[in-house]
């Protein structure tokens, strides 16, 4: 299993280690501590070394932060986190907080004594992070105090060492360019914004760069590490030797310098005194690497990273391979959901049961296909019945719930193969579903096909289309606390930017982009629904008396949607023309694929057109 179900969070105990934390504010003479959810890289999923939010409060989530102050605390968690950060921390030694509504800056500067200082890890903390902080923490009497020691490493005794997973090559068959093309294009990206250098941290773009692939943090195969980009000369690839093998080492010396990550901050110091012009993406580069280049007389240049925009237009080897990725997942979930509706009605199965099998039928049509899993793109969220309204539920031993009779069934899961990663979500009903929650699967499925079915100009940005998803919740006076969709890497992470679908999505969606449409309904307490196909942007084709270029998406995702949750009264002619044509490609492309009859007959009868029965 690619996947445990043992409690995430750090062994502890939590209230001992926030007392532990106020001896050392103490010591220090701060009246608090900032620690994120975060490492070096801003990692979405850390490795275990890095979970300090874990260790401190309990809370397991992939966003989030908290402040400790000497007599009060508080978690800053966003809407997908509320229901799980109630259940994973102590209410006695956290308040738990919108981040929305009241992010840390904000909290803090509610504090309202002069003269407070509040410590931070300068390496954990992003230059954008500290800018926002300060500039809210203006005129509060509240002053932002950079640390060189972790207050959370002095104290977490038993901390896990740094991950050390072997590096792999990404072969140009699945890569589409040779990473010596890549970096000629990054540095004559440098070149046109006249800086000398980009210093790169996220652990995806320097994967996509230099072509390699990495086993540090589960479900994202990129190894951590550093990278300095120079506009003239070799680059410099910072990693810990001990994750290259000779031969791995052989290739990337052809392309770079190779140093351990200890020599970053003196090559930094370096390239600041020669009065380099440095670029560091503000929302991916630690503060205290600015602090460096400006220390030593450098200037710092506040720029995008600049792999985010190339890393995201898959280019056509890249999307063929995520082609065939979801193929191979399509014949995986059909044969998942076959089984489901075998076993579920029962009452005798349980979201553990639906993880292990869901896996297993992905690794073995992966193994057929001649091209094996190499891992679970995240924590497959399994949610039975109230589970379901849990955004990021996670099922563990204590919390696996039996899935029930006339109950919904949220399963949100992926895949990383080495041609492409999947992201796929179905809602299924167990027995007999109710009318209200056919009623609010159709409004959610509405949302889902009308991004489908956009049509849009070039320059058009995610935040744009992100209301076409929520438009018939809306009607309803109805709504869902996440984005609509993430952008999705080719063999990377199942998060990536820059581009997404949501209120925050700012940047324009280009041809090749691959994004995740999941609009979703949660009722706390009953049930969640959440529908999830990923889609490639593409150039649309030409509409009769149009004026301008149009873009448009191809759905990858090819997996069977639940017809018995779908009211066919509440949908558009196109609507349900749109769902047909869809069930139809999906039998025509797995049918001919699945080896079981008892699976194709259960493929057939899934797709039938809306209304026949």
């Amino acid at each position: 299993m690619f996947q445990s179900f043992d409690n995430r969070a750090p062994p502890g105990n939590r209230s001992k280690n926030v007392a532990r934390l106020r001896e050392q504010l103490a010591a220090h003479g701060l009246a608090g501590y900032v620690v994120t959810h975060a490492d070096e890289h801003q990692s979405e999923y850390l490795p275990p070394s890095a979970e300090r939010l874990a260790w401190l409060t309990g809370f397991t989530g992939s966003a989030g932060a908290a402040v400790v102050m000497t007599d009060e605390a508080a978690l800053f968690v966003d809407g997908r986190y509320t229901i799980q950060a109630a259940s994973e921390v102590d209410s006695d030694l956290f308040e738990i907080v919108d981040l929305v509504a009241a992010p840390p800056a904000k909290w803090l500067a509610g504090r309202g004594a002069e003269g407070l200082q509040v410590g931070y890890d300068p390496m954990l903390l992003t230059v954008g992070e500290v800018e926002r902080l300060r500039r809210r923490l203006r005129g509060s009497g509240t002053e932002l105090v950079a640390l060189e020691e972790n207050l959370i490493d002095a104290i977490w005794t038993d901390r896990p060492e740094p991950p050390t997973g072997a590096v792999s090559l990404h072969p140009i068959s699945h890569a589409g360019r040779p990473a010596r093309e890549k970096i000629a294009e990054l540095q004559a990206t440098l070149g046109e914004k006249r800086v000398d250098a980009a210093v790169l941290t996220l652990a995806d773009s320097i994967a996509w760069t230099f072509n390699i692939r990495g086993a540090d943090v589960a479900h994202n195969p990129a190894p951590l590490a550093f990278a300095v980009i120079r506009a003239n000369g070799r680059p410099t690839l910072y990693i810990d030797g001990r994750k290259l093998s000779n031969s791995v080492r052989s290739e990337l010396s052809d392309l770079a310098e190779i140093a351990e990550p200890g020599a970053l901050a003196g090559d930094i110091l370096r390239l600041a005194a020669e009065g380099s012009a440095v670029a560091l993406d503000p929302s991916a580069t630690p503060i205290a690497m600015a602090r460096m280049i400006e220390g030593a007389g450098g200037q710092v240049v506040q720029a995008a990273d600049p792999t985010a925009l190339p890393k995201a237009r898959k280019n056509p080897t890249e999307l063929d391979g995520i082609r065939r990725a979801h193929v191979r997942d399509g014949i995986a979930l059909t044969r998942f959901l076959a089984w489901f509706d075998n076993e579920a009605p029962s009452g005798s199965t349980n979201e553990i049961a639906a993880v292990e099998a869901l896996e297993r039928f992905r690794a073995e049509t992966a193994e057929a296909d001649g091209e094996p899993l190499a891992d679970i793109s995240f924590d497959t969220i399994a949610g039975a019945g109230p589970n379901g309204a849990i955004v990021h539920y996670r099922v563990t031993r204590g919390t696996n719930r039996a899935i029930e009779p006339n109950s919904l069934f949220l399963v949100d899961s992926g895949g990383q193969y080495r041609d492409g990663t999947t992201d796929v979500t179905r809602t299924i009903a167990v027995g007999t579903p109710t009318d209200d929650m056919r009623s609010r699967y159709t409004l959610v499925l509405k949302g889902m096909v009308a991004v489908t079915l956009a049509r849009f100009p070039r320059g058009t940005t995610g935040t744009q289309l992100d209301s076409f998803a929520r438009a018939s919740l809306w009607r309803a006076g109805l709504d869902y606390d996440h984005g609509t969709g993430h952008g999705v890497g080719a063999f990377l992470s199942v998060h990536e930017g820059p581009a997404r679908i949501s209120k925050t999505g700012t940047v324009a969606l280009e041809t090749g982009m691959v994004l995740s449409n999941e609009p979703g309904y949660y009722r706390p307490g009953a049930f969640g629904i959440r529908i999830e196909n990923l889609i490639a942007v593409t150039e649309a084709e030409e509409i009769a008396g149009g004026e301008r270029p149009m873009h448009g998406f191809e759905t990858l995702t090819l997996a069977p949607l639940d017809r018995r949750l779908i009211d066919v009264a509440m949908l558009s002619e196109d609507e349900r023309a749109w769902i047909d044509a869809y069930h139809a490609r999906v039998r025509e492309t797995l049918s001919p694929r699945l080896d079981e009859a008892s699976d194709r007959a259960w493929l057939e009868a899934a797709t039938r057109p809306l209304g026949e029965t």
